[in-house]
């Protein structure tokens, strides 16, 4: 009975703790240029949610193609594909076509 008493200062703890809770960040949007054979710089600071925007501007076909086959985006030449990023952690890219193009992405 005497736990009863408490409830709704309780209740009115967790609100409190809620609303002073670090809100989660808005997903961001990347952009990751394919040209001249090379991806180009891979943003810092990824996040689980954002998402990239491949964009070949080479005059070859490319893909961005993960090594653990958790992505695969095929780009035609002069052509952009969207993806947002579902895992977190080091995860290794290549071009399927030209497998010499690499990079990582480190997503939080």
């Amino acid at each position: 009975m005497r736990l009863r008493r408490f409830a709704p200062a309780v209740a009115g703890l967790g609100a409190l703790l809620l609303a002073f809770a670090p809100a989660a960040a808005a997903p961001r949007t990347y952009t990751v240029v394919i040209d001249k054979m090379k991806f180009g710089p891979v943003p810092p600071n990824l996040h689980k949610g954002d998402v990239i925007i491949w964009a070949n501007r080479d005059f070859l076909r490319h893909s961005a193609t993960a090594a653990d086959h958790s992505f695969n985006v095929d780009l035609m030449p002069g052509k952009a594909s969207k993806m947002v990023l579902n895992k977190t952690g080091r995860i290794a890219f290549f071009c399927r076509y030209h497998p010499g193009m690499k990079g990582i992405l480190e997503v939080r």
